[in-house]
């Protein structure tokens, strides 16, 4: 259906029509979404009528109805308008064309850590660039990447990935988590042995890779300690371990977000560790993913020597 360059008939006359066909009535479609006076709108309408030489529209006391020939202009008429966006939007980015952009994955909480570092290099190594901060469970990012949503994540090395890569970055041991009042919350270390008495909070499967961790660190302990709750989040672990006076085995980083009423306390002998890493995909080697990539190890330096101070 040709548009521009018909006698009489503008692109006006079809915005003014789609408004109507969708509000159902003449008034609504004046007020709400054209700002103009119902009788110069009703004129309008009559001229494009007129112009397409049938009615479109029905008019009653309940509105306004869309006519038999009314439906089938309806749809030429948003194709022809939406086609008329299209080549504006492709004249404007022919001038300015769109700046090219990085979504950053964060496993929650990891921000504090690593967020301002990571920006500092990106916004030096990709200044012209659209930096986008995704924050959810390792699982979700390891499938935010493999579905391309997001383009490097800070993550655990979830296993069963082999489309996706892993840089290895740090490695946290656990820690525990105790009740700030808490019998043990005065030593300088906290033995397992010594955690038989408390509900044991762990992770759901939201984390599978420390679920296993802490599952495994238990079971070598030789000590009944099956976790009495499970938790999805850092925020849910804490308020557990403050009202129901549990004990929660968490990694080093967790401490961050310690509330007033919730401690932490280094676990005797060899903790276990959970590793941190940067996962991305492998069929997914862009420019401005081996340019972050290839300053890594600036990355872990500078987060080391933040982390010192």
């Amino acid at each position: 259906m040709t548009v521009i360059g018909e006698a009489g008939l503008e692109l006006r006359h079809l915005r003014y029509f789609v408004a109507v066909a969708e509000e159902g009535s003449l008034t609504l479609a004046a007020a709400r979404r054209l700002h103009t006076a119902q009788p110069s709108l009703s004129r309008q309408i009559r001229d494009l009528e007129h112009e397409v030489g049938v009615p479109l529209l029905s008019r009653s006391v309940r509105g306004a109805e869309l006519t038999e020939a009314g439906h089938a202009f309806l749809e030429h008429a948003r194709l022809a308008l939406a086609q008329v966006e299209a080549a504006k939007a492709a004249a404007r980015r022919a001038v300015y064309p769109a700046k090219p952009s990085f979504v950053l994955g964060f496993l929650t909480g990891y921000e504090v850590d690593w967020l301002a570092e990571a920006m500092c290099i990106l916004r030096d190594a990709l200044p012209s660039v659209d930096i986008t901060i995704s924050s959810q469970t390792s699982p979700d990012l390891a499938a935010a990447l493999r579905d391309g949503t997001v383009d490097l994540a800070f993550m655990r090395p979830e296993i069963d990935m082999p489309d996706l890569a892993f840089v290895p970055l740090a490695r946290d041991p656990l820690v525990a988590i105790l009740p700030s009042d808490h019998r043990l919350a005065s030593r300088e270390a906290v033995r397992l042995e010594d955690l038989a008495e408390d509900a044991v909070i762990t992770v759901s499967r939201t984390a599978p890779t420390l679920r296993l961790i802490i599952a495994d660190y238990l079971a070598r302990s030789g000590l009944d300690l099956a976790p009495a709750h499970e938790v999805d989040n850092l925020s849910m672990a804490m308020s557990l371990v403050s009202s129901m006076r549990g004990v929660a085995l968490l990694p080093a980083y967790a401490r961050n977000f310690l509330p007033w009423s919730v401690t932490s306390r280094p676990l005797s002998g060899m903790a276990p560790e959970i590793e941190l890493v940067l996962g991305y995909r492998r069929a997914h080697m862009s420019e401005l993913l081996m340019l972050f990539l290839s300053r890594v190890e600036e990355l872990i330096v500078r987060v080391t020597r933040r982390q010192q101070a």
